[in-house]
């Protein structure tokens, strides 16, 4: 996971959302946080293969 600073982002879920997502994330041998993490990275890398890596300059950008 993250070796730098870690952020905390609060999710609200409806009950059944929460009880799939556990889940699936003990199916895939993983923690329910280990699934969230996991499932950011993987939105991440098919955003940047299909529009291009997103760079320093990006996220600067989308603070503003």
């Amino acid at each position: 996971m993250p070796t730098k600073r870690s952020k905390n982002i609060g999710v609200r879920v409806v009950p059944e959302l929460h009880d799939k997502i556990v889940y699936i994330a003990e199916y895939e041998g993983r923690t329910l946080n280990g699934q969230i993490y996991y499932l950011i990275q993987k939105c991440i890398r098919d955003f940047e293969k299909e529009n291009g890596p997103i760079t320093a300059e990006d996220m600067k950008d989308a603070k503003s």
